[in-house]
């Protein structure tokens, strides 16, 4: 029987399913690849323009026409149920399919499938009478060349095939036996893993890798079929922002690799590191795409990065192989030193890259899924040799790349025919010349997790009898993910094992750490864990530089100073300038690249972070200040109280009689209140307290200074009437008197009245400077005092005027006088007040203090001037306070000014010339009840002759001093005129 060649048979498998293959884009991979299988003895030129792996470089495929690579080769494990293995044991490479061998994530991870499988199978009772085989290739850690390998894995699943056309010489038909492959172990690449799950899941064949850490994977509405014992880089990623915020780095860079892998980590990168406030330097790619880059390619990632000098921190999300041509760039280009990496499971504690790079990766911090040995491997991995390891037909490459030497056994390779040694058989691996792989955990629970798969799945559907039941010949790939998904064990490694919602391992990670423990000596040491979210990170056991535990500084601008708002460097939203706000701003809270000017009455913080108010500066009760002038019209309150005292206790003497007691008393009253004033001065300024002091100025004023009008204006109408006629004034009574006073009272009311409703009094914060912040009333700064003013200085210009024309009366009348002195005085002091009070406006206090004491001051000239004489004489001279003592002696002078009309009467008299029962004209005149007609009796003296009436003018005066029915009786001289004194 002729048999057909090997690739002759899958290109017809293939073709015959092309309308399921083409009906997914994902599997658009070319068929041309398929010519590898049992096709590898043509050349090698031939051989790259199929796959496309080679350059154009003519001499290297010239030298190697004599060789077969990559040879086609397979791990074959025996058993019932058989499990598909890819693994890449071989790098990459830019110019072939193939690279050099890959001892730790390849041979290493090949053989920890192989050892667990061992494990299983000889537990006899594991699953009865059932073995479990494995069919192994290598992907040479490519997409594409995966892919192609992986068609071995589906070809038991293909039962179409078309055997009829197929004849052998004795005319039978041909038996094509294909063993089913019911799971698949890796890949390792999560590129190649996201081909071979597009092709595994059209034939329903569950995958589990140990390595691939995309975390597109997870996305089971597209590779439900995929599981994975590592998990997901969504929580590497988490756990490398967590490693950045703990060493206080802000700004950093990323080189991520140009793959599924590393593209779908830096979404997710610049998602969480924009979240917390970590800004990226630099982006840069690292070439992959099935191949590796020219080294000027990472020169140029390098330069790039010296370009950021402030970026020390970098990110590096990739694989060991394009890793290791960063770090030699980085000593190419002299940056040894310059950069802390923070390195992603894909190549940290890889011998790939640290070795001969260890100066270069001195410090990295890398965060790698947690793995714990797997008992018993390194043992049995050491104990292998070239001849007891036959089932491994890569292992005989891996020693001589081991040691350096050609295996009289091994095939010639591009890699081994430099060695010009040969082995001598003695070799041995030993603890101290080979370097495990961390994660080779991952492989193991790989396989252990489809082992109890399938040992559940065939205690529940075979009952546990021996070999397998026709339920499991062959196995359903929807069963058997069921199975794969919930299954829960203690894996070689002594941890315990399941898979997530997701079909990921879980979530635990080592944060380990690269460090010169001594000179020249590197080593990968643990130095935190990150769990469930939380990062532990042992600070204490980082050193960056050999006797350098500090972290380098990753930052692109310092923080700027407390109070220091920030100006963005144009396209760096991580680099700024710091400038100081000026002497009243402050740094907005809501934008630090602002500044906010405080608002009057308040003050930056020393920080320039809040703006503070300014205390109140108001004049307070117990300030010097106040003191003072509480006393000063404490004072003048006694003397108030002593006159009133004075005058109550002789209230019906001559002396207080002839003042006009009812007048007195309001004008002591307003005093009284002049006084008052200042105690409401000193209080703290409210809308209240304002009140007060703007009616309270004005009315006191007008009290005292409408008395004393009514008094003077009454003086001048008497005197004036008395020149040209003999009718006496209207209003001259003392109750006349109290009701024009009390009507220039009610003015000064009317008028604060109608400026409270206009103008509510109302205390106000004042500012000079932006350092002040007096409280005021409203009124004292704006000048509208003057509102309360203007009236009583009108009655005290009034006043002084009166005072002018009264003044040359005779002395019998000279309270004119004193009211005269008033005046004078009082409008010399409000005169030296105006200019006092605009001086002094930027000290509240003494402002107030000159305000308060300029009142007071005005009540005691009035006091004293007033009430001294009438107290002189009721106290120190009482003789004088009796009507005959009262006379005048200088009645001569009296009677003349009375012959030339120009007589006055006593200005605080507020009584008229009256009949008898007038008494206070009667003591101004001393005339007695019943005057005979022929003269005036006095029992001290007896009046001259009568005077003729054409020679004198007492008819004239006497018509307005006395009524019409007393002038016959004192048509003769007058007799009687006291000389008060007052």
């Amino acid at each position: 029987m002729t048999m057909l060649p090997e690739w002759w048979l899958t290109l017809t498998v293939l073709l015959n399913h092309l309308p399921l293959i083409l009906a997914y884009p994902d599997l658009a991979y070319d068929l041309r690849t398929l010519l590898y299988e049992g096709h590898y003895d043509r050349s090698l030129l031939k051989h790259s323009s199929r796959t496309k792996r080679l350059t154009h470089k003519q001499n290297q495929a010239t030298e190697m026409l004599n060789m077969t690579w990559p040879s086609k080769k397979v791990v074959t494990v025996d058993g019932q149920v058989m499990l598909g293995g890819l693994m890449m044991v071989h790098e990459r490479h830019n110019d072939i399919v193939c690279g050099p061998i890959m001892p730790q994530g390849g041979v290493q991870a090949l053989e920890a499938m192989l050892y667990t499988l061992d494990f299983i199978n000889d537990q006899e009772d594991f699953i009865p009478g059932v073995k479990i085989g494995a069919h192994i290739l290598d992907d040479c850690d490519t997409d594409t060349y995966g892919l192609e390998q992986a068609v071995d894995f589906i070809k038991g699943s293909i039962s179409t095939i078309d055997d009829g056309q197929y004849k052998c010489r004795d005319g039978s038909s041909p038996e094509v036996v294909n063993k089913v492959i019911s799971g698949v172990v890796g890949a390792a690449s999560s590129v190649t893993s996201i081909q071979v799950a597009n092709l595994l899941r059209l034939f329903k064949i569950p995958q589990v890798s140990f390595f691939s850490t995309s975390p597109e994977l997870s996305n089971k509405g597209r590779f439900e079929y995929f599981s994975r014992t590592i998990p997901s880089d969504h929580y590497q990623v988490k756990a490398m922002v967590e490693v950045v915020k703990t060493l206080r780095w802000t700004y950093i860079s990323i080189i991520y690799e140009e793959s599924n892998y590393g593209i779908k980590a830096f979404e997710e990168l610049e998602g969480l590191l924009a979240i917390n406030n970590i800004c990226l330097a630099a982006k840069e790619k690292l070439v992959k795409d099935s191949g590796v880059a020219e080294e000027v390619v990472y020169d140029h990632i390098v330069q790039r990065l010296i370009q950021k000098h402030r970026a020390r921190g970098v990110i590096i999300f990739g694989s060991d192989q394009e890793v290791a041509g960063v770090m030699r760039a980085v000593r190419r280009n002299n940056a040894t030193g310059s950069f802390s990496w923070i390195g992603s499971d894909g190549w940290s504690a890889r011998s790939l890259v640290s070795s001969g790079n260890e100066a270069e990766v001195e410090g990295t911090l890398s965060v790698q899924p947690q793995a714990n040995p797997v008992r018993g491997f390194d043992q049995y991995f050491l104990s292998l040799t070239v001849e007891n390891n036959i089932r491994n037909p890569w292992f005989v490459e891996y020693w001589e790349d081991h040691f350096r030497c050609r295996h009289p056994a091994g095939p010639t390779t591009p890699y081994n025919r430099y060695y010009g040694r040969a082995c001598t058989g003695r070799e041995k691996l030993t603890g101290d010349n080979t370097q495990f792989e961390a994660q080779l955990q991952f492989v193991s629970d790989a396989v252990m997790a489809f082992a109890y798969a399938f040992r559940d799945m065939h205690r529940d559907l075979c009952g546990g009898q021996w070999g397998l039941c026709h339920h499991m010949n062959p196995i359903q790939g929807e069963q058997l993910l069921e199975y794969l998904r919930k299954v829960v064990f203690t894996g070689l490694s002594g941890d315990s094992f399941k898979f997530d919602n997701q079909g990921d391992g879980p979530a635990r990670y080592n944060i380990i750490h690269f460090k010169q423990e001594s000179r020249g000596i590197y080593a990968w040491v643990t130095v935190g864990q990150y769990v469930e979210g939380q990062l532990k990170l042992n600070t204490s056991a980082l050193q960056f530089k050999l006797d350098d535990p500090s972290p380098p500084s990753s930052v692109c601008s310092l923080p700027c100073l407390t109070g220091q708002a920030k100006k963005y460097v144009e396209g760096e939203s991580c680099c700024w300038h710091c400038f100081n706000c000026s002497t009243y701003q402050i740094v907005n809270p809501h934008d630090e690249t602002q500044c906010l000017t405080c608002n009057w009455g308040t003050l930056p913080s020393p920080d320039h972070l809040t703006c503070n108010p300014i205390p109140e500066v108001y004049i307070r009760p117990d300030s010097w200040w106040a003191v003072g002038a509480m006393v000063f019209s404490s004072v003048g309150l006694v003397m108030t109280g002593v006159v009133v005292w004075v005058f109550l206790s002789h209230h019906n003497t001559p002396v207080v009689r002839a003042s006009g007691r009812e007048l007195s008393y309001v004008l002591l009253s307003g005093i009284v209140l002049c006084y008052a004033l200042t105690f409401v001065f000193v209080l703290k300024p409210s809308a209240v307290v304002c009140g007060v002091q703007r009616f309270g100025l004005g009315f006191c004023f007008t009290v005292v200074y409408s008395a004393l009008l009514t008094k003077t204006n009454r003086i001048s109408r008497i005197f004036n009437a008395g020149k040209r006629t003999t009718k006496r004034p209207s209003f001259i009574s003392p109750r006349s008197q109290l009701c024009i006073c009390s009507l220039a009272i009610c003015v000064q009311v009317v008028v604060m009245a109608v400026w409270w409703v206009v103008s509510p009094p109302r205390a106000i914060h004042h500012y000079l400077v932006r350092e002040d912040n007096f409280l005021v009333c409203a009124a004292s700064i704006n000048a509208s005092y003057v509102i309360a003013l203007a009236y009583p200085i009108g009655l005290i210009v009034v006043c002084t005027v009166y005072a002018v024309l009264t003044r040359k009366i005779p002395e019998a009348f000279n309270e004119s006088q004193h009211i005269g002195f008033t005046m004078y005085t009082t409008c010399i002091i409000w005169l030296a007040f105006v200019p006092i009070y605009f001086s002094t406006a930027n000290n509240v206090e003494l402002r107030i203090t000159t305000t308060s004491v300029t009142v007071s001051l005005s009540a005691t000239v009035a006091l004293v001037c007033l009430f001294t004489p009438k107290l002189y004489i009721i106290l120190l001279r009482p003789e004088r306070n009796v009507r005959q003592s009262m006379m005048a002696s200088k009645y001569s002078t009296v009677r003349s000014n009375l012959s030339t009309s120009s007589q006055r009467v006593d200005s605080t008299t507020q009584s008229e010339v009256l009949p008898s029962r007038d008494y206070e004209l009667q003591e101004k005149l001393h005339l007695p009840g019943s005057v005979s007609v022929g003269g005036c009796h006095s029992a001290t003296q007896t009046c001259p002759p009568p005077c003729d009436p054409p020679e004198h003018h007492c008819g004239g005066i006497m018509a307005v001093l006395a009524p019409s029915y007393l002038l016959p009786t004192v048509n003769g001289l007058l007799q009687d005129i006291i000389d008060v004194q007052l």
